[in-house]
């Protein structure tokens, strides 16, 4: 299987930013993490890929990023938090949704999240007490469409984002990824009417992907005869950063009277990370220290 990695470029002299990424083993080990059924897999596996592709243009050093889609389809509510480093984790509210293929014959993915609802992003920097939260209304819930309208309306970038996800019968991922393109201050009305033709005429990137192409060879399809400047390469990858600590943190802000129910009752609490599913225990003693920090 190809390796997962993201490129950043520039193209035209610096009048488009653009960055492609072949996600496939990422959004494998989501499914494969989360049990997720094929339109649950494509609509998580579409917004891990857009939320890569914001986190890894959007954000510098230590700042993460959540996204959270929330719709009115059968899936619910999805949440990916991303990091500038190109590590990214998600979840579905409802991962187990399959549905009959839309009308194109593609898996529905509008039909999974719904076309009603909601897309919100919120960057944290670390010591900043108050994070930004930007929130537009769906437009298609097919996520491509709704990305690229957040950052239309909330960041003020002209862009054009791509997401793809291919599941095969037995609900594995054959390929994943995406491009994004932004148009630059500067970039002239013919420039971009030859940018939307050639994304407009330009395969699903799932198809790209399964003959082989590259995230490099995305781009250079894109910019098909046009100056493109490859800026970096980096690797990216489905990594959850849970920890005991950190939900021993989360314990011990719980209130008092919660955490005397979970002595009397459970003597002891079991919390499982809902991004990776990792179970992190907690004894009677360690609830009862907690317990005492609050006196």
């Amino acid at each position: 299987m190809a390796e997962d990695y993201l490129v950043k470029a520039v193209a035209e002299n610096g009048m488009f930013r653009a960055y492609a990424v072949n996600a496939t083993q990422l959004v494998t080990k989501a499914q494969e993490i989360h049990d997720t059924w094929s339109a649950a897999s494509a609509a998580l596996g579409r917004t891990l890929i857009g939320t890569l592709l914001l986190a890894t243009s959007g954000l510098q050093g230590e700042a993460g990023m959540t996204v959270k889609i929330q719709g009115n389809g059968p899936v619910g509510f999805i949440v990916a938090d991303g990091t500038a480093q190109g590590t990214v984790k998600g979840y579905v509210h409802n991962p187990h949704v399959n549905l009959p293929l839309n009308s194109k014959g593609k898996i529905d993915v509008a039909g999974a999240v719904g076309t009603q609802g909601t897309l919100s992003v919120t960057k944290m920097t670390p010591g900043d007490k108050t994070p930004y939260t930007g929130e537009v209304n769906l437009v298609s819930g097919e996520l491509g469409d709704d990305f690229t309208y957040y950052l239309a309306q909330s960041e003020q970038i002209p862009s054009a984002v791509g997401l793809s996800v291919f599941v095969e019968k037995d609900d594995s991922i054959d390929v994943a990824g995406g491009f994004m393109v932004q148009v630059l201050p500067g970039a002239k009305d013919e420039q971009i009417a030859d940018l939307e033709k050639s994304i407009k005429e330009l395969p699903l990137v799932s198809e790209m992907l399964r003959d082989g192409d590259t995230p490099e060879d995305i781009l250079k399809k894109i910019f098909a005869g046009k100056e493109l400047k490859i800026l970096d390469k980096m690797p990216v990858k489905y990594e959850c950063n849970c920890s005991k600590e950190r939900f021993a943190k989360a314990l011990a802000s719980v209130k008092k009277s919660d955490l005397e129910e979970m002595i009397a009752k459970d003597h002891g609490a079991e919390a499982v990370c809902q991004f990776c599913g990792k179970k992190y225990e907690f004894s009677e003693d360690e609830l009862k220290a907690m317990l005492k920090d609050k006196d």
